[in-house]
């Protein structure tokens, strides 16, 4: 990333440069080491021009804080398919096909009385052409006549994050001790998005065993939908093994500070319908997560 931030009065900010819409918008803590629960729902959904961490986007963001606890944000973002490329670069000059503007509000409650929270709703337009995943060129399912889909003028799409403490201790606008839940709801565009939408809730609490106030415990659940219009077509189709429909995961860790300087979050997820198949054995994974604070 190479961004620049500067204040524009009391209450504007803008920053401009080479950042990502996940870092701004939608964002979302990445504790946990499954997707599901991790960084921004619509660059999971739809990575192919929301591009979260590592990837970057040039782009500028103007933030207005209209007061304490509501703030009003929007954006443009370069959509670049050559951001994906595999090659070490600053940025990439040429091969833009659109513009991704994301907008939001974030309400904010609590102080310092154990209670914070933030409720954030937005959406998103890509003015990008995008390949319907169903209709080809005439309109006719694309798995029965083969022929070249049918282009879309826009992508876009809908959030909802909320993430409230309900037990503990804060302090300066963040959750010191005690138990805080979330809920994460995303739905992209039918039209063009072959998972559709995704759904997220889950737990934090941090300082369960009082003799270790710093260990956190994390659990969340999420539905992840294959767009029913990509099903349809698959089941026109007959060389298709099988039909994709949700898929379904959950993550328990509990993260561990051994130092000062060293995290470790073990993890045990389990994946119910892997990659939305009903077919497909359920499948349990250990997990290990881990930071550095130099």
């Amino acid at each position: 990333q190479f961004w620049y931030e500067q204040k524009l009065g009391e209450k504007l900010e803008l920053k401009i440069g080479r950042t990502n819409p996940g870092e701004d918008f939608a964002s979302f803590s990445c504790y946990f080491q499954n997707l599901s629960f991790c960084g921004a729902p619509p660059g999971n959904l739809n990575g192919d021009y929301w591009q979260n961490w590592p990837v970057s986007q040039w782009g500028a963001r103007l933030r207005y804080d209209v007061n304490d606890h509501l703030t009003l944000k929007t954006a443009a973002y370069e959509v670049n398919p050559r951001n994906l490329e595999k090659d070490f670069v600053i940025g990439h000059f040429h091969g833009a096909t659109g513009a991704l503007i994301p907008v939001e509000a974030e309400w904010r409650r609590g102080d310092d009385d154990g209670r914070v929270g933030a409720y954030k709703v937005g959406g998103w337009v890509n003015t990008s052409n995008g390949d319907d995943v169903f209709y080809d060129l005439n309109r006719r399912p694309i798995a029965i006549t083969g022929l070249e889909p049918l282009r879309r003028n826009a992508r876009y799409g809908v959030y909802l994050n909320i993430q409230q403490q309900v037990t503990g201790t804060s302090e300066d606008g963040k959750s010191v001790t005690g138990l805080s839940v979330f809920l994460n709801a995303t739905q992209a565009d039918r039209a063009t998005s072959t998972t559709d939408n995704q759904i997220a809730a889950g737990l934090f609490y941090k300082g369960l065993v009082p003799w270790r106030p710093n260990d956190i415990l994390g659990f969340g659940v999420a539905r992840t939908n294959v767009n029913g219009r990509v099903a349809k077509g698959q089941e026109l189709d007959p060389t298709r093994p099988a039909v994709q429909d949700a898929e379904y995961t959950s993550e328990f860790y509990y993260s561990v500070h051994p130092t000062r300087w060293l995290e470790l979050r073990p993890n045990v997820q389990f994946v119910h319908n892997p990659g939305g198949v009903h077919d497909a054995s359920d499948v349990a994974v250990l997990g290990l997560k881990g930071a550095i604070t130099l």
